[in-house]
Formats: structure tokens, sequence, C-alpha cells
């Protein structure tokens, strides 16, 4: 059965990666991409619009599913070259994280709920997934 997971971006990088196909994490580390597989569903949590930015968002951003292949960098010219994934990106809109904070298992209940958030990339429960895409409109298929 695929698993689902939650990553963390900026809202201004998750778009970048909707509109190219791809995905990131954890400052382009390629450890966190390995744990994913084919056919998992990803769920980006933007906490701000940009990069150390002080423009909260706390939103969920995009909603996809894993395609086959392995972890890649892109050819880029030297400097930073991030790992990525490919993935198919679902349409939806973005939907705030408050409103289902007492219904994620991730979260309810805690106080602390955005501490688990800071790992860049953590797995939750079908049901999560489920929640995550309904209120995010999102037009895909959650096991």
């Amino acid at each position: 059965m695929p698993r689902a997971w939650i990553a963390v971006a900026c809202a201004a990088h998750v778009r970048l990666g909707r509109a190219e196909g791809f995905m990131q994490v954890c400052h382009g580390k390629a450890a966190p991409l390995r744990r994913i597989a084919p056919g998992d569903l990803v769920a980006y949590y933007s906490p701000t619009e940009s990069l150390g930015g002080g423009d909260r968002l706390q939103a969920f951003t995009a909603l996809g599913t894993v395609r086959s292949g392995a972890p890649y960098q892109p050819a880029a010219p030297a400097g930073f070259r991030p790992w990525r994934r490919d993935v198919d990106w679902w349409p939806g809109r973005e939907a705030p994280i408050r409103p289902l904070l007492e219904r994620l298992s991730f979260s309810s209940g805690d106080p602390r709920w955005g501490y688990r958030l800071r790992f860049g990339l953590f797995e939750v429960t079908q049901e999560d997934a489920r929640l995550i895409a309904g209120a995010m409109e999102a037009a895909c298929a959650v096991s």
C-alpha cells in the first residue's frame, strides 16, 4: 500500500516544484527522498510564502503522487545541486492547516504540533492524507 507524507517548504519553492513536476526537501538533501517510494502521496505544508520570510502562510500548498525513478540531481552549473523526485501534482487549492489541527493524528491535542514539521519530511496516516486532500479539494484518490 502506498504511504503518505508531509513535506515542508516555503510556498514559493513549492510552486516552482509544481510548475516543473518535482519535489525536494530539507534544503536539497537526498536521504529523506530515498524514504519515499513511487506511488506514495506527498502533501506539502508551507509555513511561509518565502524562504526565511516573516510572511506566515501555514497552509497545505500541493498534493501529488511520486513518479517512478530514484532521487536525482538536475544538470546545473557548479554550485547548489539539490536532489529531487518527480511528482504528478494534483489540481487543488491551498488549504490552511489550523481548521485541521484537531483532526490530524500528528497534531490533535498537541499544542506543540509544529515541532514535527521541523524535520522537513515525515510519514502520516492515510486518514490524515484524506483530510488534507479534502481540505484542498484535490482531484486525487487517497486509499
